[in-house]
């Protein structure tokens, strides 16, 4: 139910490419802390869709928080390849999504992702490393 609340939200996201503050607040409920987290990962420029040329695939590169500014690939709706993925969700059922998924997300919904063009070669390089 919780997600068929949030892509009903994702999707009025993105057809105003703006967000309200009753949308923020029930992505709020449904995310916590993760979202307050994903919002200054999206306010920083921090999410950036790899797509591949000529397929059009892609994945997204979203920045960590921590000092070391690592870079987490992921697809919003299944995968993260960071440690919370795995631990919170994946393990644990705590969350339904990390906040890298949620960046990406909401990156994608408001138009503000920085795309980044590389061959199909490269991206299948990137993808092998998960």
């Amino acid at each position: 139910m919780s997600l068929l609340v949030a892509e009903t939200i994702w999707s009025e996201i993105q057809s105003t490419r703006s967000v309200s503050d009753d949308q923020l607040a029930i992505l709020h409920i449904l995310f916590g802390k993760n979202l307050e987290r994903a919002t200054r990962i999206v306010d920083e420029g921090g999410v950036k869709k790899i797509l591949g040329q000529p397929s059009g695939r892609s994945i997204f590169q979203v920045v960590g928080e921590s000092r070391r500014k690592e870079e987490y690939l992921c697809f919003p709706q299944h995968y993260c390849a960071c440690y919370s993925f795995f631990y919170d969700i994946v393990n644990r059922g705590e969350q339904l999504c990390c906040k890298h998924q949620l960046a990406a997300r909401l990156a994608v919904s408001l138009g503000t992702c920085v795309d980044v063009k590389v061959s199909d070669d490269h991206l299948a390089h990137l993808l092998a490393k998960l």
